[in-house]
């Protein structure tokens, strides 16, 4: 998925396979929102959320939010906002991990 929220959801599964589309396309276009929750890295260590697909995409800009086990981004057409991340991982760290920037999102006062 991209940072914009784009998303490539493509797999079927097999080892060596070409890859295929599922039923995403249906929930991440009449979904009212779209949410994804999945690993960060890949077991090679390559950050999931990437600048643009390189798959064809399932939805575009349908991602509005990012629940991964490092950190919890929104979506937005500017990049990624982080939400919320793990203790003791620093900002710098994450977008090291991620290799994009990440806009710290603006904490919200209630008066």
């Amino acid at each position: 998925m991209s940072a914009a929220g784009d998303l490539a959801n493509w797999s079927t599964g097999e080892f060596d396979a070409i890859p295929a589309v599922g039923g995403a396309m249906d929930l991440a276009v009449g979904a009212q929102q779209t949410w994804v929750m999945m690993d960060l890295l890949t077991k090679n260590g390559q950050s999931k959320i990437v600048s643009s697909c390189s798959y064809p995409l399932t939805g575009v800009a349908c991602v509005k939010r990012v629940y991964t086990d490092l950190a919890t981004f929104s979506c937005t057409p500017a990049g990624l906002v982080l939400i919320d991340k793990v203790p003791g991982l620093s900002h710098a760290m994450l977008e090291q991990l991620v290799g994009l920037s990440v806009v710290k999102a603006t904490p919200v006062v209630n008066r």
